[in-house]
């Protein structure tokens, strides 16, 4: 096969402004957001506008939720800027998400002037001749009732576009027949010599390991599905969902090797464009920051002003813990239990009230003198925005890493004691998980050249 070079972005959640997204109902809906609302026109302006003249490939891949939330009008104005990416010479192929289409009327909202409201909404029927231009339209092989087809993106190299969002409205699940479909495109594919590399919106592996245990995060069957692919000669997944940048592999008991590579909202924290080179024996992924775009930032660069909404919903979180316990406790759907909003709420009042120094000597752990005057708040904050920003810096020999591995070891006997299964259906170790979900102790999650068979 001969280089191919191309582009991957996620989690566009390009949202019409003319829609609504103003006033009371919408900045409480924004207390607790991490990614853009009223802002995401400009940034997928910008970031279109980018792509446009970038020259180092004429591919384009988009890895799901195009849209906010299945709004008609966003999903139109989306399409524009599709057009005229395409117009400049693009070739663009498109995975959609359950943020892309909504089942029923009622599911959209926006914030006009009377409040939320919900506008006209994107049918998942409508899908497939929506993006006809950009992926479906010259597929060489197509699962239309999965939203899921085969793209020949050059001479050797196929891409397989992969929707697991159901017609029945089931989520994050591949139906049996999907699953066979898959493998008969990845026969396909092998038995006429093409390299075949996936795309889908969720992830396949976990993006951080503390993901795992969480299934909102994952795929129903994640590991079966992900040996799978790797089995039948997959090695090379592109992903999204979770707003977080990474890049993780799976070794197969046959000895094979599946790599997900994650990519965070362009609209979100972190925000960055891949570009990536794939050869015969070798993938280079190289992570570039999404531009600047046309906002009132106050002085503020993109990169800047995304970390700063990040960490204003981490704090709001926290705060809230101690001083509106039941908001959090709605936010997150936390059954109304008086042990419960008492927990967090002393757990707030403890977070916002001591430094780390503090916290370190009341649980009789040692702490570099370099950050003992530091906020427990800011170091929980900039320990989950590392999280998701990946590379992740709280690893073993490092002042705050080394805390926090302390802080583990003293919660050992109790983390042992915790049958808890992991993705792949064995107890997890939850010592080793929180270790890994707080340093980052393998693959760079921005720039790595990956080892292809």
């Amino acid at each position: 096969m001969n280089e191919l070079k191309f582009y991957l972005i996620s989690d566009p959640h390009y949202f019409a402004s003319e829609l609504g997204c103003s006033g009371e109902e919408y900045e409480d809906f924004m207390h607790y957001e991490q990614k853009c609302f009223a802002e995401t026109e400009s940034i997928c302006k910008s970031v279109f506008d980018y792509l446009k003249k970038a020259d180092e490939a004429d591919i384009v891949l988009i890895a799901g939720d195009l849209i906010f939330n299945g709004e008609k009008k966003s999903s139109e104005g989306f399409s524009k800027l599709l057009k005229e990416l395409k117009d400049s010479g693009k070739k663009i192929y498109v995975v959609t998400a359950d943020h892309d289409f909504k089942y029923k009327d009622g599911d959209t909202f926006a914030f006009g002037k009377d409040g939320r409201y919900s506008p006209e909404r994107t049918r998942r029927e409508d899908i497939t001749l929506m993006y006809r231009d950009y992926g479906f339209g010259d597929a060489i092989a197509a699962d239309e009732e999965h939203l899921s087809y085969v793209a020949q993106l050059c001479d050797g190299v196929r891409l397989l576009a992969i929707n697991c969002d159901l017609k029945d409205g089931g989520k994050y699940h591949f139906e049996d027949k999907q699953w066979q479909w898959i493998k008969a495109q990845v026969k396909a594919a092998r038995e006429d010599s093409q390299k075949m590399i996936a795309m889908c919106h969720y992830p396949i592996l976990p993006g951080q390991p503390l993901f795992s245990l969480i299934s909102p995060m994952m795929i129903k069957d994640a590991h079966k599905f992900a040996t799978m692919l790797a089995d039948e000669g997959i090695e090379l997944i592109f992903t999204g969902h979770m707003h977080n940048q990474s890049i993780n592999y799976i070794d197969t008991e046959k000895g094979n090797r599946l790599y997900d590579i994650t990519t965070g909202a362009i609209i979100a924290d972190p925000a960055y464009i891949r570009l990536v080179t794939l050869k015969e024996h070798e993938a280079e992924i190289r992570s570039i920051p999404t531009p600047d775009f046309q906002w009132d930032t106050g002085d503020r660069d993109c990169k800047e002003y995304l970390r700063d909404l990040f960490d204003r919903m981490i704090v709001n979180v926290l705060t809230d813990m101690r001083d509106d316990t039941v908001r959090v406790m709605n936010k997150f759907h936390v059954e109304d239990k008086g042990i419960i909003k008492k927990v967090l709420h002393l757990a707030g009042s403890f977070i916002c009230s001591v430094k780390v120094g503090t916290m370190a000597k009341i649980l009789w752990i040692r702490c570099d003198k370099s950050i003992k005057d530091m906020k427990v708040l800011d170091y929980a904050t900039e320990l989950v925005r590392g999280v998701f920003r990946g590379n992740q810096a709280f690893t073993e020999g490092t002042p705050k890493g080394d805390v926090f591995l302390a802080l583990l070891k003293r919660l050992r006997p109790v983390l042992n004691r915790l049958d808890i299964k992991g993705w792949d259906g064995k107890k997890a170790d939850l010592y080793d998980l929180l270790k890994n979900t707080a340093g980052n102790y393998g693959i760079d999650d921005y720039n790595a050249v990956l080892k292809l068979k």
